[in-house]
């Protein structure tokens, strides 16, 4: 199985650094670059909300990122220590209802849902796990 961790901090300047490492993985693992990209959108979509809305403070955190391929799945596993959020318990959007409709936010998990074929949540040791998976072959 191949294996690449990312540990980055709670800062939206990180997700340059997401990117870049996607990037660099795909063509490492020879992954296409709908699954690369896609797999940025998930993480994008993941890390703005934990910076935005999982820390009651101004400090510094850091959230681990564990990206693993076994030949015909990705293993996405997401570690903070932001206040406890299972994003599985929130609403599916409903994306039926024209924009001007729609409740604001949302989006993000439910692209999270729709790419990824797995998800699951976990609150362990005070800090937030989201592992997902993807079949990519």
């Amino acid at each position: 199985m191949l294996q690449h961790k990312i540990i980055i901090q709670n800062q939206l300047s990180e997700l340059e650094t997401i990117a870049t490492t996607l990037e660099t993985v795909g063509e490492n693992w020879d992954l296409s670059m709908s699954i690369t990209l896609n797999l940025n959108l998930v993480l994008e979509e993941l890390i703005t909300n934990i910076i935005f809305y999982g820390y009651t403070d101004k400090n510094e955190h850091f959230i681990e990122i564990n990206i693993d391929f076994d030949d015909s799945r990705i293993f996405l596993k997401v570690e903070d220590d932001g206040i406890a959020f299972n994003p599985l318990l929130k609403e599916e959007a409903d994306i039926s209802l024209p924009v001007e409709e729609r409740a604001i936010g949302g989006l993000g998990i439910h692209f999270v849902r729709k790419i990824m074929d797995t998800i699951s949540y976990e609150r362990k040791n005070e800090k937030n796990i989201l592992t997902m998976i993807k079949t990519v072959k």
